[in-house]
């Protein structure tokens, strides 16, 4: 048994990667983006959080949030967001990867794996490194050549706040080269 922890600190600032199982690609299709967008708004109606940023890939997505001042619990968040998208993505007739047999006896769905990866953010400097990396994220998977042409992702509303310059990303920032959360 392995002893994984995770780290809470009330109304912290979290950076999340969320996988898809077998990292199969449900979001390259637009229904399974709608859902998962609709899934988060119902989340946040629920159990609040500041999306600070995000980037949706087509197996996984990365973010970073603020949690209420007194609230730790992101795992709820997460657990409802995969719920809500698993439950409305099969309703509607979506498929899922075929579990393996000891995944289906724990009544796991084909849709997510299991865990998520959570990091808490230590100061500025770290929050600063983890928001590049969301942004410059489909850069480094090979989806595109700059952040600002990939659709799904907080890059452009940091364009429009002057936060980033339009051609950013079109090189690797230096300072995210040590994270690593894929």
């Amino acid at each position: 048994m392995s002893a994984y922890r995770r780290w809470f600190v009330p109304g912290g600032t979290y950076f999340f990667t969320v996988v898809t199982y077998q990292r199969y690609p449900f979001f390259k299709d637009q229904t399974a983006r709608d859902l998962l967008r609709n899934a988060w708004i119902e989340t946040n109606k629920i159990l609040p959080y500041k999306n600070i940023a995000s980037v949706l890939l087509y197996d996984h997505f990365h973010c970073l949030w603020a949690l209420p001042d007194g609230d730790l619990n992101f795992s709820e968040r997460i657990k409802s967001i995969k719920d809500t998208f698993t439950s409305n993505w099969l309703a509607g007739g979506g498929h899922e990867v075929l579990p393996s047999k000891s995944q289906r006896e724990r009544g796991n769905r084909g849709i997510w794996q299991r865990r998520f990866w959570e990091h808490t953010i230590q100061d500025e400097s770290d929050l600063e490194k983890h928001f590049d990396y969301i942004h410059y994220n489909p850069v480094k998977h090979n989806y595109t050549d700059r952040p600002a042409d990939w659709p799904h992702s907080t890059f452009h509303r940091y364009v429009e706040s002057g936060h980033y310059n339009i051609d950013w990303g079109s090189t690797p920032p230096v300072h995210i080269k040590d994270l690593n959360f894929e």
